[in-house]
């Protein structure tokens, strides 16, 4: 039985979109929840202060959430996605992937109100030192800070997605399907910039319990992060690109990106 190249092809295309969406969801909502951590890079970098120094005159200091860590990995999937989808294609994942943030929350906030097995306290009431612990309250206090930031990352994924797809498609309408790098690392570098400081003075400066000092250091820290690992990954861009080739074939992934930009009015059809 010989299978139609345009059914392979479709096949393919979907199997696509179905992997890129699914790392955007699966990385948005694990750094969501992790994001109530803040850690210090300087020490995670053997250093013993939370001050980083750059090139012996600008001090920063390296509070950072954890979610940083992995939020790059989805700036760089919406451009991927950007490229071969458009506009349509980032505005669907983005909005199925606030959905299931917001769905995610809601089961975890149910969690923490069901009450705890006697045994389950029990055997977790003291640490590994021997001092006291209450492994329900450790939860709860832990994840209910996590409702605080969805009430700013929902909103901050959002506008940062849609400010991403914006600027990567305002950049290709410019450059057409040259420089890759531009409209990608370009996009992200700006509506990064959006979504540190929207989800962090959201998140913990508006309904949580930090200073507006404390807010304004950690999403300028962040944000400094986030913009040179957004830069330091842009080969990674280049090896997606390769991958996807060479999964779909050169000529059907050129068609694709030239479909996208069409659709999303970078460029005209001939």
């Amino acid at each position: 039985m010989l299978i139609d190249h345009t059914t392979e092809f479709n096949r393919k295309k979907s199997n696509l979109f179905l992997v890129l969406g699914a790392i955007v969801l699966t990385n948005a909502i694990v750094a969501e929840i992790i994001g109530v951590k803040i850690f210090s890079l300087s020490k995670l970098l053997g250093q013993p202060t939370d001050i980083i120094s750059v090139g012996g005159f600008i001090q920063l200091n390296s509070s950072q959430t954890a979610g940083v860590l992995i939020w790059p990995i989805v700036f760089v999937t919406s451009d991927i996605i950007n490229e071969y989808f458009g506009k349509a294609g980032v505005k669907k994942i983005s909005y199925i992937t606030a959905i299931f943030i917001a769905y995610s929350f809601l089961i975890i906030f149910i969690s923490t109100l069901l009450p705890p097995a006697q045994f389950w306290l029990d055997v977790n009431s003291k640490t590994a030192t021997g001092e006291a612990f209450n492994i329900n309250f450790a939860f709860s206090n832990v994840f209910r800070q996590g409702l605080n930031i969805i009430l700013g990352s929902i909103t901050a994924f959002l506008v940062g997605q849609l400010t991403d797809s914006f600027i990567f498609h305002f950049i290709r309408k410019i450059t057409g399907n040259k420089w890759i790098w531009l409209r990608a690392t370009g996009s992200t570098l700006i509506s990064q910039l959006i979504d540190c400081y929207i989800v962090i003075f959201v998140a913990f400066y508006f309904f949580g319990n930090w200073s507006f000092e404390q807010a304004f250091t950690v999403a300028n820290n962040n944000y400094v992060y986030k913009a040179v690992i957004a830069i330091a990954i842009t080969p990674v861009l280049y090896i997606a690109h390769n991958i996807i080739d060479k999964y779909l074939g050169k000529k059907a992934s050129d068609e694709i990106i030239e479909e996208a930009a069409i659709e999303s009015g970078d460029i005209k059809e001939n």
